[in-house]
């Protein structure tokens, strides 16, 4: 008895997506002022990677609670701290990371100051914690964390550009921005689903959407890829009924691509502990979005520009 699930799936359906691509469109427009919105009005809550400061990551026995170590360091008065969570050892310890903002003051004088407060950090765990064990301190200044905020956003940049340039050669500039336009809409989501969860954005999340820009592109590749493969087989076919025949054609091997890749993001962000959260999350939120945009951006925006038929060597059907 065989158990494959594929064979549950329809190799070709007539989900009619074209007919609703009015609403997608419109979901996603109010998906994409709230996401803006939520960003100018809230903002992202930046990692210490983004916004800079002391970063303590502190091996401890079970019984040691996050609470108590934030009482701890929040009666040292060096500014909020963030304290985490950051998985369990293989030891049965587990790990804690803490943060805190930088220290006033400007050049020599602000390196002395975290300095010194990196010191009475670091002394505070080890008396009040004996059991406790210092795996490493970090301190990023505001200019390199400045930096990184530049670095992070303008690799993002670049990697659509590229896209657009990429589909440009291979397709058509229809297909071009249509591509792009889904691909802005993916960064966009993800930009927004952090600043309304308020989860931390650093260089993992980073790295997370530009994988989510390059699983998204190789989506919406394969759904072109049938649809100018149909449109030269079925030269009488009106464009939406080809458009909405190529979705469906793709439609098993989306589902299955996705479906596996979710199973291993998911288990990644239930026991991966907080130091992959984010970027698990990311991951997640950017595999269904990129999926939505594929089949109700990417594929009726080809209805707005309008996209030429290819006379190509296929005899209509």
């Amino acid at each position: 008895m065989s158990l494959a699930l594929v064979k549950y799936l329809p190799v070709t359906g007539n989900v009619p997506f074209i007919r609703i691509r009015f609403f997608a469109l419109g979901l996603s427009a109010l998906v994409l002022l709230f996401s803006l919105f939520e960003f100018a009005n809230v903002g992202i809550n930046f990692g210490i990677d983004f916004r800079g400061g002391i970063q303590t990551e502190v091996e401890t026995a079970p019984e040691t609670s996050i609470e108590d170590v934030r009482t701890v360091v929040s009666a040292l008065e060096l500014g909020e701290p963030r304290i985490q969570e950051a998985g369990n050892s293989l030891e049965a310890r587990h790990t804690i990371l803490i943060a805190l903002p930088l220290q006033p003051g400007e050049g020599a004088e602000a390196e002395r100051a975290n300095q010194a407060a990196r010191e009475t950090l670091e002394a505070a765990i080890a008396e009040n914690f004996p059991d406790a064990q210092l795996r490493g301190t970090t301190v990023i200044g505001g200019a390199v964390s400045g930096e990184l905020v530049v670095t992070g956003f303008t690799a993002i940049g670049v990697a659509l550009f590229l896209m657009l340039i990429y589909i440009w050669f291979r397709f058509e500039w229809q297909y071009s921005v249509g591509a792009i336009v889904a691909l802005i809409h993916d960064v966009i989501a993800t930009v927004g689903m952090f600043s309304v969860t308020q989860m931390t954005f650093d260089l993992a999340t980073v790295a997370a959407i530009l994988t989510i820009v390059g699983y998204s592109m190789n989506d919406t590749v394969v759904v072109y890829d049938r649809i100018r493969e149909n449109l030269r087989k079925y030269k009488k076919m009106p464009l939406p009924e080809v458009l909405n025949l190529s979705i469906n054609d793709t439609l098993s091997r989306t589902i299955l691509t996705s479906a596996t890749t979710l199973v291993a993001l998911i288990s990644l962000y239930l026991i991966g502990g907080a130091s992959l959260e984010g970027f698990a999350f990311a991951m997640i939120w950017g595999i269904v979005i990129g999926t939505y945009s594929s089949i109700f951006v990417a594929s009726p925006l080809l209805l707005f520009t309008q996209v030429q038929r290819d006379s190509g060597e296929n005899s209509d059907q």
